[in-house]
């Protein structure tokens, strides 16, 4: 929502609408297409010399739980571990940013295409559904696919080939799991239900590519829905799961003020907006604790503040951007309406126009029990009882909360740490990750949907 001062200017490079009532707007939300699902177009030459009758050709890595079955699925991963492997370093090689996923999408669909599949390519031309199997109950498994706008700094041989653009948050082992949990899935004798594969685009803006993905209809007919996060805090080999909240809801805010401008000898013949940022910096953080529980872990911080060139110059506009976080679901839904009449109040008194752009991100991801013991046992089966750990409610922010406002379901974290070296946080361009996870992965996917559907 925008709230503007009487005497504001217009403020150019609003960020987009979100309606303020979310949960009723979710079901429309990012329909571009009269048709719930396009046709895949192949295109993607680069593709050519990855996907090859007699597969790729890739060092081996090893399967923390090979042996745990059943026969199809171990057998599955012995023959295609080092294919795995390779489409996620295809993928880490060629990062594309959000709703630019095309060659990822081709990738995927080429893939499952050839193990006589029917992918459907979203409407926006980016993400992909596939449903495995036959019969009325359905799971869904997610992975989400899109790269960051940052440049990597890894210095592995399959770094990104695209300045500025790298997969550190791990979107490149998710589809790479997802395409061998499917795959899997394909050479299984029986399944007992319908296993729908949703590859999503645009995880990494706000409001998320979710949004655009449930528009589509991935969800119509699906019972529950999975997925999981590669974690670099988590040993490889182990999973963590919990029952409840396991991320925050995270809303965007931008506020742009404006001022007549003038010396910095007559700030009071004129309005002094550096003065007015700054008064908003400290104090409307201060002010949303007050008005909050304390134990919602509702946190305003600041990322972004732009004012002026010149020291003895009071500026004509001014910029201040943030994220504010809260892991209570209800405090989300009321935050809108306590930013925006506090931002008021403290600019008033400083004679600023302003245009408050509050952007409506995502909301927590809360794992219900059911789904969540679903998980636990498809983690269990995978790995083993040491492979199953509890975690803790993150601060961050995952689009995949907008799936679980519609159906049940649970989240997992991936381990994905050498147990070695430096943990490498996510959304670095040092970030790495174990590519034994690859293989954990697509372990806990498979035993999760056969869980689900066994129930």
């Amino acid at each position: 929502m925008t709230t503007t001062s009487p005497h504001s200017r217009s403020a150019g490079g609003r960020l987009e609408r979100v309606e303020a009532d979310v949960l009723k707007s979710v079901p429309d939300a990012g329909r571009r297409d009269s048709s719930p699902i396009g046709d895949p177009t192949i295109t993607d030459t680069r593709l050519d010399g990855l996907i090859t009758p007699d597969g790729v050709t890739m060092a081996d890595v090893e399967d923390l739980g090979a042996g745990r079955g059943p026969d199809w699925l171990d057998g599955w991963l012995e023959r295609h571990a080092a294919d795995i492997v390779a489409w996620r370093r295809h993928i880490h090689a060629n990062p594309e940013l959000a709703r630019r996923e095309y060659g990822t999408t081709e990738l995927v669909v080429r893939h499952l295409r050839s193990l006589g599949l029917q992918p459907q390519v979203l409407p926006l031309g980016t993400g992909v559904v596939c449903d495995i199997g036959s019969g009325d109950k359905c799971v869904a498994l997610r992975a989400d696919m899109d790269a960051l706008p940052i440049t990597e700094a890894t210095g592995l041989p399959y770094s990104s080939s695209v300045d500025g653009v790298a997969h550190a948050c791990g979107h490149d082992a998710h589809t790479a799991i997802l395409m061998a949990a499917g795959s899997a899935l394909a050479a299984a004798p029986e399944l007992p239900g319908r296993v729908r594969l949703v590859f999503q685009a645009a995880e990494e803006v706000m409001p998320g590519g979710a949004l655009d993905a449930i528009a589509a209809g991935v969800l119509d007919g699906v019972d529950r829905i999975f997925g999981l996060h590669c974690d670099p805090r988590l040993p490889v080999g182990q999973v963590g799961v919990r029952v409840g909240a396991i991320t925050s809801a995270a809303d965007l805010l931008e506020l742009r003020l404006t001022s007549p401008g003038g010396h910095t000898s007559r700030p009071h013949l004129t309005a002094d907006l550096v003065h007015a940022l700054g008064t908003v910096i400290t104090n409307l953080p201060a002010v949303i604790s007050r008005r909050v529980d304390p134990r919602s872990g509702t946190i305003l911080v600041w990322g972004a503040v732009h004012a002026g060139e010149a020291a003895n110059a009071v500026p004509e506009e001014g910029a201040l951007l943030g994220t504010l976080r809260t892991a209570d679901h209800d405090v989300w839904l009321k935050m809108e309406s306590l930013v925006n009449p506090a931002v008021e109040s403290l600019l008033a008194p400083t004679g600023v126009g302003f245009t408050l752009n509050y952007r409506r991100g995502v909301p927590p991801v809360v794992c219900d029990a059911e789904s969540t013991a679903f998980l636990s046992a498809g983690v269990d089966a995978a790995l083993g009882e040491d492979g199953l750990t509890s975690t803790e409610q993150s601060s961050g922010g995952e689009d995949f909360g907008w799936y679980l406002e519609h159906i049940p379901g649970a989240f997992a974290r991936l381990g994905v740490w050498d147990g070695k070296g430096p943990q490498r946080d996510l959304h670095q361009g040092t970030f790495v990750l174990d590519e034994r996870a690859l293989l954990t992965g697509t372990r806990v996917m498979v035993h999760t949907a056969l869980s689900a559907l066994a129930a």
